[in-house]
Protein backbone atom coordinates (compact mmCIF):
# COMPACT_ATOMS: atom_id res chain seq x y z
CA UNK A 1 0.00 0.00 0.00
CA UNK A 2 1.29 3.66 -1.04
CA UNK A 3 1.69 6.19 2.41
CA UNK A 4 -0.55 9.10 2.25
CA UNK A 5 1.32 12.31 0.98
CA UNK A 6 0.52 15.15 3.16
CA UNK A 7 1.16 18.89 2.25
CA UNK A 8 1.82 21.10 5.05
CA UNK A 9 0.68 24.73 4.15
CA UNK A 10 1.67 27.94 4.66
CA UNK A 11 1.53 31.58 3.59
CA UNK A 12 5.20 32.02 3.69
CA UNK A 13 6.23 28.36 3.88
CA UNK A 14 9.35 29.17 6.38
CA UNK A 15 8.24 28.69 9.60
CA UNK A 16 5.12 26.39 11.02
CA UNK A 17 4.95 24.40 7.57
CA UNK A 18 8.39 24.07 7.38
CA UNK A 19 8.44 22.67 11.10
CA UNK A 20 5.13 19.97 9.99
CA UNK A 21 7.44 18.86 7.60
CA UNK A 22 10.42 18.24 9.30
CA UNK A 23 8.48 16.35 12.37
CA UNK A 24 6.69 14.42 10.14
CA UNK A 25 9.75 13.18 8.24
CA UNK A 26 11.79 12.77 11.57
CA UNK A 27 8.35 10.82 13.36
CA UNK A 28 6.23 9.97 10.57
CA UNK A 29 8.66 8.67 7.24
CA UNK A 30 6.70 5.01 7.86
CA UNK A 31 3.35 6.49 7.63
CA UNK A 32 3.16 9.42 5.31
CA UNK A 33 5.11 11.38 3.20
CA UNK A 34 5.89 14.66 3.93
CA UNK A 35 5.56 18.01 2.02
CA UNK A 36 5.38 21.25 2.68
CA UNK A 37 4.55 24.44 0.76
CA UNK A 38 3.19 28.18 0.79
CA UNK A 39 1.22 30.76 -1.60
CA UNK A 40 4.02 33.43 -1.44
CA UNK A 41 6.96 31.55 -0.28
CA UNK A 42 10.26 33.34 2.10
CA UNK A 43 13.45 32.77 0.56
CA UNK A 44 14.88 30.84 3.20
CA UNK A 45 13.35 28.76 6.19
CA UNK A 46 13.13 30.85 9.51
CA UNK A 47 16.78 30.58 10.88
CA UNK A 48 14.77 30.41 14.76
CA UNK A 49 12.89 27.44 13.23
CA UNK A 50 16.36 26.21 11.96
CA UNK A 51 18.45 26.31 15.25
CA UNK A 52 15.24 25.16 17.51
CA UNK A 53 14.88 22.15 15.42
CA UNK A 54 18.40 21.36 15.43
CA UNK A 55 19.27 21.82 19.36
CA UNK A 56 15.69 19.70 20.16
CA UNK A 57 16.00 16.71 17.35
CA UNK A 58 19.04 16.74 15.60
CA UNK A 59 17.13 17.95 12.61
CA UNK A 60 18.82 20.26 9.75
CA UNK A 61 16.24 21.57 7.74
CA UNK A 62 18.83 23.72 5.77
CA UNK A 63 19.64 20.41 4.08
CA UNK A 64 16.72 18.53 3.15
CA UNK A 65 13.84 21.18 2.98
CA UNK A 66 13.62 24.60 1.30
CA UNK A 67 10.81 27.09 0.53
CA UNK A 68 8.24 26.29 -2.45
CA UNK A 69 5.33 27.13 -4.23
CA UNK A 70 1.99 24.96 -4.29
CA UNK A 71 2.97 24.33 -7.90
CA UNK A 72 5.92 22.51 -6.52
CA UNK A 73 4.01 20.18 -5.14
CA UNK A 74 3.36 16.53 -5.89
CA UNK A 75 -0.50 15.61 -6.03
CA UNK A 76 -1.38 14.96 -2.34
CA UNK A 77 -3.80 12.83 0.07
CA UNK A 78 -4.17 14.90 2.59
CA UNK A 79 -3.89 19.13 3.37
CA UNK A 80 -3.19 20.68 6.63
CA UNK A 81 -2.78 24.57 6.95
CA UNK A 82 -0.95 26.00 9.62
CA UNK A 83 -4.04 28.86 10.51
CA UNK A 84 -3.02 31.23 7.58
CA UNK A 85 -5.23 33.94 8.99
CA UNK A 86 -6.08 34.43 5.38
CA UNK A 87 -8.55 31.99 3.09
CA UNK A 88 -5.98 29.27 2.25
CA UNK A 89 -5.61 27.89 -1.11
CA UNK A 90 -7.72 24.86 -2.23
CA UNK A 91 -5.55 21.90 -3.37
CA UNK A 92 -7.37 18.86 -4.14
CA UNK A 93 -7.43 16.16 -0.90
CA UNK A 94 -9.14 13.51 0.55
CA UNK A 95 -8.52 15.39 3.73
CA UNK A 96 -7.87 18.42 4.69
CA UNK A 97 -7.59 20.17 8.40
CA UNK A 98 -6.54 23.74 9.53
CA UNK A 99 -3.87 23.41 12.79
CA UNK A 100 -4.65 27.15 13.25
CA UNK A 101 -1.09 27.77 14.98
CA UNK A 102 -0.18 31.27 15.57
CA UNK A 103 2.65 32.14 13.73
CA UNK A 104 5.93 32.35 15.95
CA UNK A 105 8.32 34.28 13.95
CA UNK A 106 9.99 37.15 15.58
CA UNK A 107 8.86 35.99 18.77
CA UNK A 108 10.87 34.37 22.05
CA UNK A 109 12.33 30.82 21.78
CA UNK A 110 9.81 29.96 24.51
CA UNK A 111 6.67 30.96 21.87
CA UNK A 112 7.99 28.64 19.19
CA UNK A 113 8.98 26.03 21.64
CA UNK A 114 4.75 26.41 22.24
CA UNK A 115 4.50 26.13 18.95
CA UNK A 116 6.88 23.41 18.28
CA UNK A 117 5.71 20.61 20.96
CA UNK A 118 2.05 21.56 19.84
CA UNK A 119 3.07 20.65 15.95
CA UNK A 120 4.67 17.37 16.82
CA UNK A 121 1.74 16.07 19.09
CA UNK A 122 -0.52 16.86 16.24
CA UNK A 123 2.55 14.85 13.87
CA UNK A 124 1.56 11.80 16.51
CA UNK A 125 -2.39 12.06 16.23
CA UNK A 126 -2.27 12.50 12.46
CA UNK A 127 0.16 9.37 12.25
CA UNK A 128 -1.82 7.31 14.50
CA UNK A 129 -5.39 7.98 12.75
CA UNK A 130 -3.49 6.64 9.55
CA UNK A 131 -2.22 3.46 10.76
Amino acid sequence: MLKPKVAFICTHNSCRSQIAEALGRHFSSDVFDSFSAGTEPKEHINPDAVRLLKQLYGINMELTQSSKTLEELPPVDIVITMGCGVACPYLPSKRREDWGLDDPSGKSDEEFLKVIRIIEDKIHELSESLK
